[in-house]
């Protein structure tokens, strides 16, 4: 019984990275086919190195998001954990923004070589991130610092309260 939530998990990372294959898949399709069948007479380097750069900017977030989402098995060859939950935010969510990205401005590259910019956004978002997490070390925090008599007063007040023991009244009957 314990073991049906890693079944059920590898079963949802297995559609799941079979969901995103398809989706790599048909985005490079689409792109060669348009772009360089029909648009073949402004293909130039320059979308090679782009097509390049999305399967490059595909295969590394795939790779990572399958190890993360291969199941483990014991030594008798049993199913002990099912791998990563691919529902879940963080490295995962971020890896899966740059898959959905990357189809984005591939798919709307055939429409205008403008949308190569928006993959700025990637840098600019773990520069944000960054900044964020430096400016926590970084900062003046006020734990460290003076504290007036009034903020003192309040806070000391409030630790009072919450360690009062709690009356609750009741009815008698």
């Amino acid at each position: 019984m314990a073991k049906q939530g890693a079944k059920k998990r590898k079963e949802e990372n297995s559609r799941h990275m079979t969901k995103l294959l398809r989706l790599i898949i048909a985005c490079n399709v689409i792109y060669v086919l348009v772009r360089m069948l029909f648009f073949y007479s402004t293909f130039t380097w320059k979308h090679w190195i782009g097509l390049l750069l999305t399967t490059a900017a595909y295969v590394i977030p795939y790779q990572q998001l399958a190890s993360m989402a291969k199941p483990a098995y014991d030594d008798d060859g049993e199913l002990f954990d099912g791998g990563f939950d691919m529902s879940t935010g963080g490295v995962c969510g971020y890896l899966h923004d740059v898959i959905y990205i990357t189809s984005f401005v591939q798919i709307m590259s055939i429409i205008s070589d403008k949308f190569w910019y928006t993959y700025l956004v990637i840098p600019a978002f773990g520069g944000y991130k960054i900044f964020g997490l430096t400016r926590g070390f970084f900062s003046q925090s006020s734990e460290g610092g003076e504290e007036d008599e009034k903020t003192r007063k309040k806070r000391e007040k409030m630790e009072r309260k919450a360690s009062k023991a709690k009356i609750m009244k009741t009815r008698a009957r």
